[in-house]
Order: structure tokens, then C-alpha cells, then sequence
């Protein structure tokens, strides 16, 4: 029984010991002169969001931010420092989306957390919509390899409160992959999870869906991922810049309706700013928002 205990021990030291693999082919030290340095990107896109059929113009947001993270309960750590192995850097991307349809207003979040040397799925992902109807929320948290467990609160009678589970790479887990560095995107056919705020919008199930993806160059300086589902009802694509640190320039999603009529959303970038936003929260910190071409 002694010696069955000391054994189990050594075996636990040694896969404690053992550090999670890390994502390869990229240069963490030119990485974390840009993304660790305490401030955020903010880029303002100009969006065209298609609701109802028609088309709407608003505005989209991208916020792209590391912060140290709780591995078992995925949120942001107040005390990092005295988390131990439970810490894990992450960088977390918040989308955001405003747009009106007729006489009242949509605001809509995306918000995605994912490692940024760990060779992980994104751990987790969230998003809300609220407009004068009601407001929805979604979680999706990984257990393991590519197994999310999710749960949905809405106030449709359809769907209610539910809980789910599904396997597979997030759509939305793409976003932070580019800018962690492109090499890391799953290239070829994937199982895969809509994203979320598609998933909103069209009120579809959560079943990962077979896709292909594929990254081009556009020109000397650009590239696109290309995301192509094979039901043929959906596209995204999402454009980027060739070299480090690979910043968003615009995106499309393109959804087939039954009848085959083609709706598209679109958005192209209109300012940029690298700054600690959550301490300009002062009157005097607006102008900023200037800066960023902001609207809404």
C-alpha cells in the first residue's frame, strides 16, 4: 500500500510538471512587446448589417486585450500573482455590433478568450443581444480538446432556458487565431460551431457543421481568411494585414437564404487607437471616441 501510494505520487509530480504545449513558429518576444505592454487595440468598423432582409448601417467594434485568466473558472483573475498554475494568458477579442432596425435599435456582443502561448481551443466565448423585444445571453465554456459544454437564456418561448453540449473548433475562435499569429487557424476541412451572433440572428441550433478554410493573399500587404461552410449557406470572410501584428481590416458574412437569395453583412475598418481604455472613463476622455470615428 506504501509503496502503491509513493508511486501515485511521483506520477502526479511528473504530469504536474509537465507544462502545456505551446503553439510554435511564432516570436513571443516581438509578440509581447505589442500585446503585453497594458493597453488595448480598438479599431471601429464601418458595418452594414443585414436584418429582416434588408440592409442597416451601423457601427462594429473590435477590442483586442491580454489578461491573465482562471483556467478552472474562466474569468479574469484579480489577484494573478498569487494564482499559481491556475493562470493561463489569454487574449480576448469583444466585438461589438449597433445597428437599427425601423424604429428601435440592436446591441450585440461577442466576446472570445483564448490562449495566447498554450496550444488550446479557445477556452471560452460568450454573447448578448438586446434589443426593444427582450435580451438573449449564450455561453460556451471548453471542458476538454474540443468539448464545450453551452448554455442559452432567452426570452423566446422556443428556446427558454437550455443547455447543451457540443464538439468542434468556434468560428469565432478565428478572430483571435489571426492575431495570435495566421499559421495558427486550422487550414482544410474542420468541424465547426457557427458563430454565436450568427447563431442569434438566425435562431440555429448548436451543431458544429462541416466547413473548409482556406488563407490567400489578397495583395502585397493583405491577406483573407476564408471560411466556406459546406451546406453552402454560409461564408465569412475576414481580411488582415500580411505582417505582425496582423490587425483586422474588414470582414463579410454572406447567408443563403432558402429561396437563394444572398444576404450580406460587411464591415471595413475606420480608426484605430492603442490605449488603456478602461481608465479613460472621464468627461474629459471623450474625445477619444472622436479619435476612433465613434457614433454610437
Amino acid at each position: 500500500m506504501k509503496n502503491n501510494w509513493i508511486l501515485l505520487t511521483f506520477l502526479s509530480l511528473i504530469i504536474f510538471s509537465c507544462g502545456k504545449a505551446e503553439r510554435e513558429e511564432i516570436d513571443f518576444d516581438k509578440w509581447g512587446d505589442y500585446w503585453f505592454q497594458g493597453q488595448a487595440e480598438i479599431s471601429s468598423f464601418e458595418l452594414i448589417q443585414n436584418r429582416y432582409g434588408e440592409e442597416r448601417s451601423g457601427e462594429a467594434v473590435l477590442i483586442f486585450v491580454t489578461e491573465d485568466f482562471s483556467r478552472k473558472r474562466h474569468v479574469k483573475l484579480d489577484e494573478p500573482d498569487k494564482a499559481g498554475s491556475d493562470k493561463v494568458s489569454i487574449l480576448k477579442m469583444n466585438q461589438t455590433r449597433d445597428f437599427v432596425t425601423g424604429i428601435y435599435p440592436y446591441h450585440m456582443m461577442l466576446s472570445a478568450f483564448t490562449p495566447t502561448k498554450e496550444k488550446s481551443n479557445g477556452l471560452k466565448f460568450t454573447a448578448s443581444s438586446q434589443e426593444w423585444c427582450g435580451q438573449t445571453f449564450t455561453q460556451m465554456n471548453l471542458n476538454s480538446g474540443d468539448k464545450y459544454s453551452g448554455k442559452l437564456f432567452s426570452y423566446f418561448e422556443k428556446e427558454g432556458d437550455e443547455s447543451f453540449s457540443v464538439s468542434g473548433i468556434m468560428e469565432d475562435d478565428l478572430w483571435n487565431l489571426i492575431r495570435i499569429n495566421p499559421n495558427q487557424v486550422p487550414l482544410g476541412s474542420v468541424n465547426i460551431l457557427p458563430s454565436l451572433l450568427y447563431q442569434r440572428l438566425s435562431h440555429r441550433e448548436f451543431v458544429a457543421e462541416e466547413a473548409f478554410i482556406r488563407i490567400q493573399d489578397l495583395s502585397d500587404n493583405r491577406k483573407q481568411l476564408e471560411l466556406s461552410y459546406s451546406s453552402g449557406k454560409r461564408v465569412l470572410t475576414i481580411n488582415f494585414e500580411k505582417e505582425f501584428p496582423y490587425q483586422i481590416l474588414a470582414w463579410e458574412e454572406i447567408h443563403v437564404r432558402p429561396d437563394g437569395n444572398k444576404e450580406i453583412t460587411s464591415a471595413k475598418r475606420k480608426g484605430l487607437k492603442i490605449v488603456d481604455y478602461w481608465k479613460r472613463n472621464r468627461v474629459e476622455d471623450e474625445f477619444l471616441r472622436k479619435e476612433l470615428n465613434l457614433n454610437y
